[in-house]
């Protein structure tokens, strides 16, 4: 990463903990929650969503869930629980293969045709959210996001799996920005030091499969979004074409998953069009 984003992506750690924790203490208590619950992949986002939680809202209310699948690497759980260990949360391990090989083997034979890579991945990521979201209901616990800004901007995310969330408090943090405050926090460093992975099949890493390093895509998204720069402009700085080009079209394609369902008007008042309030309206 060039010297001069480095430094304008570097963040007060100290400030942004607090401005995190308050935010997760206010909107758990505005939606009449006591306790969190939350995917613990054994990646460094939702290691960083453990370590925020507990320390605003105490550890007895930070509850992790490890969702493995049968490929799922042991290094994944190992640092999983390392983060449980160190934080003393308590915690569930519930394995998603059995589910996802029956939903498969059920369609497979009804198509004739065996699923891809990508459905695959996507049936585990949403049968992770709905686990979550049924321990939400027996825990009476509000489910906390685990994405970052630079996935959330790139796409790279299952639309109503990882990236459905009631509360996502790492969502305006770059990737990079993640590191720094994970090693601030303390986050154990084979988790640091690892390479970023949805875990969803064997050898898979989310730079192998976006085509670039998080390093460029932070840099690029930084012109683009922060600094709101065209594409031209960034292209001036020199960076590559090919990796602008293809950060910009991710950005694009994928708008539809960072916005609600789009509802045809036919009322004088329409949910999310007219019918608009704050979020905490009537609290």
């Amino acid at each position: 990463m060039r010297p001069e984003v480095a430094q304008r992506l570097s963040i007060n750690a100290e400030l942004a903990q607090d401005l995190l924790k308050g935010f997760i203490r206010d909107e758990v208590n505005k939606a009449g929650f006591e306790r969190v619950v939350f995917g613990l992949s054994g990646g460094i986002d939702s290691a960083l969503v453990a370590y925020l939680a507990v320390h605003a809202l105490g550890k007895d209310r930070v509850h992790a869930v490890l969702m493995p699948y049968e490929t799922s690497s042991p290094a994944s759980l190992s640092d999983a629980r390392e983060v449980v260990d160190q934080l003393d949360i308590p915690a569930t391990v519930v394995s998603i293969t059995n589910p996802v090989d029956a939903y498969f083997q059920n369609v497979d034979n009804v198509l004739g045709v065996g699923a891809s890579s990508l459905r695959r991945g996507n049936r585990m990521a949403r049968e992770r959210m709905s686990t979550l979201f049924d321990f939400s209901a027996y825990l009476g616990a509000l489910v906390m996001g685990t994405s970052n800004k630079t996935e959330l901007l790139l796409g790279y995310g299952t639309q109503f799996g990882d990236m459905a969330s009631a509360l996502n408090p790492i969502g305006d943090l770059y990737k990079c920005q993640v590191r720094q405050l994970s090693r601030e926090l303390g986050v154990p460093d084979s988790i640091l030091n690892k390479p970023p992975s949805a875990d969803l099949w064997a050898d898979q890493t989310d730079e192998k499969e976006l085509g670039f390093t998080y390093d460029d895509a932070d840099e690029v998204l930084y012109y683009l979004m922060d600094l709101r720069y065209s594409q031209f402009e960034v292209l001036e700085l020199g960076f590559p074409e090919a990796l602008v080009q293809a950060v910009m079209k991710r950005v694009m394609q994928s708008q539809y998953k960072r916005k609600p369902p789009i509802i045809a008007k036919l009322s004088p008042r329409t949910v999310s069009i007219d019918f608009r309030y704050l979020r905490d309206w009537g609290n």
